[in-house]
């Protein structure tokens, strides 16, 4: 367990240095542009490391349902929307809202047991859980503003 919490944080700072260099992408050559440049190098990274650690064995996919296949569709739709929500309306309120709806879609379909996910129990902690990072973001968005109304006087 305190592996996959290590790993997860991790991830998390990934990501997070990933939408950082994105942004910056994006003001120069823009969002598709970005989008292709970031799913084209992660495509060559994965596969060059695929094929030193798995060989040939990466390419087999016999057991797959057809529409995972998907994933990568879904994938263009993450880095443009995160890539333009960061434009918009900055990098931590953006991956707020992102992280956010991420939590409360997983419950729903851990809940649902939806696309193959093992059903988990829903609880109504579960939901205070999302509700509670949900008061947070609106905490941090008031909190702005009034600190900008402050500085601007």
């Amino acid at each position: 367990m305190a592996l996959g919490m290590l790993l997860a944080v991790i991830a998390g700072s990934l990501v997070g240095l990933q939408n950082i260099f994105n942004s910056k992408v994006n003001e120069l050559a823009g969002s598709w542009s970005t989008t292709a440049l970031v799913l084209g190098m992660g495509f060559f990274a994965s596969l060059t490391c695929g094929l030193i650690f798995q060989g040939i064995d990466l390419l087999s996919f016999q057991q797959m349902q057809i529409w995972f296949w998907f994933s990568g569709l879904i994938g263009v739709g993450v880095v443009i929307c995160v890539v333009q929500g960061i434009r918009l309306l900055g990098p931590t309120y953006s991956i707020s809202i992102v992280l956010s709806s991420q939590l409360g879609f997983a419950l729903l379909w851990d809940s649902l047991g939806w696309l193959g996910v093992e059903k988990v129990p829903f609880t109504f902690f579960k939901l205070i859980g999302v509700l509670i990072i949900i008061a947070g973001i609106a905490l941090y968005k008031l909190g702005g503003k009034s600190e900008t109304h402050q500085t601007e006087s």
